[in-house]
């Protein structure tokens, strides 16, 4: 996807990375029916829920905060996903490419009222979905306003 995406937006008529496209978007198909959803896709279900976000750019401004925050519990993961990315670290390298591909960097970008961090942290936190790092309040408010200010993620 990482070699693939950026070949597609440059040149939408170029064919010959719409195969390895096509295989990444598989994978991660096949990788939601294989594995438990995690921080990322709470917090993408309360963003959408709560505040009628769009589904895919939400899932694409939350990815990178998300990672980073989980950066230091999974570290041989962060290793494969930075390694694949030709980046030094995972969580910069996911927000780097969405933000070569023109994806929106800011939940407020979408939408989201700066009012609605606090709720959505309250929620986010009640009832969480099993993650490699525990959640803390405190610490998914600061991701959730990084993710609406669209500043760079960080753990």
């Amino acid at each position: 996807m990482a070699r693939a995406l950026p070949a597609i937006v440059r040149e939408t008529s170029q064919r010959e990375a719409r195969p390895e496209a096509l295989y990444g978007a598989w994978l991660c198909g096949a990788c939601l029916g294989a594995v438990g959803m995690a921080l990322h896709h709470k917090l993408c279900h309360v963003l959408g829920g709560s505040f009628d976000l769009p589904h895919a750019e939400t899932h694409a401004v939350i990815l990178p905060h998300a990672i980073a925050y989980n950066a230091a519990s999974a570290p041989e993961a962060m290793k494969r996903i930075a390694h694949a990315l030709d980046a030094d670290e995972a969580a910069t390298g996911v927000h780097d490419l969405a933000r070569r591909l023109g994806v929106p960097q800011a939940l407020r970008d979408l939408g989201m009222p700066e009012s609605g961090i606090e709720q959505t942290a309250e929620i986010a936190t009640r009832n969480p979905y099993p993650n490699p790092r525990p959640i803390e309040r405190d610490a998914i408010r600061g991701l959730i306003a990084r993710a609406w200010a669209g500043e760079l993620p960080r753990g």
